[in-house]
C-alpha cells in the first residue's frame, strides 16, 4: 500500500532496526486498529508506530497520538505500557503502580504527584524506589530512612532536611555516611570525624572548626593529619611537625617558621603524586 510519508521528515527513521512487532513478527498496516493515522502523518512504519518492538518507535507515536495512550494499560508488552505510562493522565497512570514489570513501575514514578509517591516507597525494585526518593518531598522522605538499598539511603542523605540526618549517622553503608558528614550540623561531625571509614572521616574534619583538630593530628590517613596540620592551632604542630609523611611535616613546619628557608615547596613535590 502507498504509505503517508508526512511525519517523517522531520522525525528519525531508523532503517537499520527491523520493523516487527514484541513477539517478533513482521508489522502490517492493512490490519492495524490505526490505519487513518497514516493520511494524518501521525505514524509511520520505521519510525512511529505501537506495534513495534523498537521503544523509541513506541514513543513516538503516542507522542502524536496522546490520546490512544489509555487503550493500551493492559497491553501485553511492557514497553508499551511503560511508554504510554508518560501519556496517561493521572486517574489511568495510577493503574500502573502494581503493574507486575519495574519498568513500568519506574516509568509511573517519574509522573505520580508526590503525594501518591508513597505508594510506590515498598518497591522490590531498587530503580523504582531511587526514582521515588528523588521526587518525594524531602519533608516526606523519613519514610524511606530503613529502605534496604544503599543507594536509595544515599539519594536520602542528600536531600531530607539536615535535622533529620541523624538518622543516618550510623548506617551501615560508608557511602551513606559520607554524604550526611557533607551536610548534618556540626555538633553531629564529631561522631562522624570518628568515624571507621577513612573518607568518612575526612569529610567530617573539613568541617570541623580547628579548634576541634587536635585528637586527629595522630589520624591513620595521611589526609587527615594533613587537614590538621593546616588548620589546627599552631600549639598542637610540633607533634605534626616529625610526622612520618613529609607532605604533613613540612606544611606544619611551615606554620611553625614560615621564614625557614628548609620549608621549601621542593621538600614535599609529589610525595602523593600531586
Amino acid at each position: 500500500m502507498m504509505i503517508n510519508t508526512g511525519m517523517t521528515n522531520d522525525r528519525m527513521i531508523d532503517n537499520d532496526i527491523p520493523s516487527v512487532d514484541w513477539q517478533g513478527a513482521n508489522i502490517s498496516c492493512d490490519t492495524c486498529a490505526h490505519t487513518d493515522r497514516l493520511s494524518l502523518g501521525t505514524c509511520a512504519p520505521l519510525s512511529a508506530c505501537v506495534h513495534d518492538r523498537y521503544a523509541k518507535r513506541i514513543d513516538r507515536f503516542f507522542g502524536t497520538n496522546p490520546g490512544l495512550a489509555s487503550l493500551y494499560i493492559e497491553h501485553p508488552y511492557f514497553e508499551v505500557r511503560a511508554v504510554a505510562a508518560k501519556y496517561l493522565d493521572l486517574f489511568q497512570l495510577n493503574r500502573l503502580v502494581n503493574d507486575p514489570d519495574e519498568t513500568v513501575r519506574a516509568s509511573v514514578a517519574l509522573r505520580l504527584p508526590p503525594k501518591l509517591l508513597p505508594k510506590l516507597i515498598h518497591d522490590n525494585e531498587r530503580e523504582v524506589r531511587i526514582r521515588v526518593a528523588l521526587r518525594l518531598e524531602p519533608s516526606s522522605l523519613s519514610i524511606m530512612l530503613n529502605d534496604p538499598d544503599y543507594y536509595v539511603r544515599v539519594v536520602i542523605a542528600r536531600r531530607i532536611a539536615p535535622s533529620l540526618l541523624f538518622h543516618l549517622v550510623r548506617d551501615s553503608d560508608a557511602s551513606v555516611r559520607r554524604e550526611v558528614a557533607i551536610r548534618i550540623s556540626v555538633e553531629w561531625l564529631t561522631m562522624l570525624a570518628n568515624d571507621s571509614d577513612e573518607d568518612v572521616r575526612l569529610t567530617a574534619i573539613r568541617r570541623l572548626p580547628s579548634g576541634l583538630l587536635a585528637p586527629f593530628r595522630f589520624d591513620t590517613d595521611w589526609r587527615i593529619r594533613l587537614e590538621a596540620a593546616q588548620r589546627v592551632p599552631t600549639i598542637y604542630l610540633a607533634d605534626l611537625a616529625k610526622d612520618e609523611d613529609e607532605i604533613v611535616a613540612a606544611t606544619a613546619r611551615e606554620r611553625l617558621d614560615p621564614e625557614s628557608p628548609l620549608n621549601t615547596n621542593q621538600q614535599s613535590e609529589n610525595a602523593h603524586g600531586h
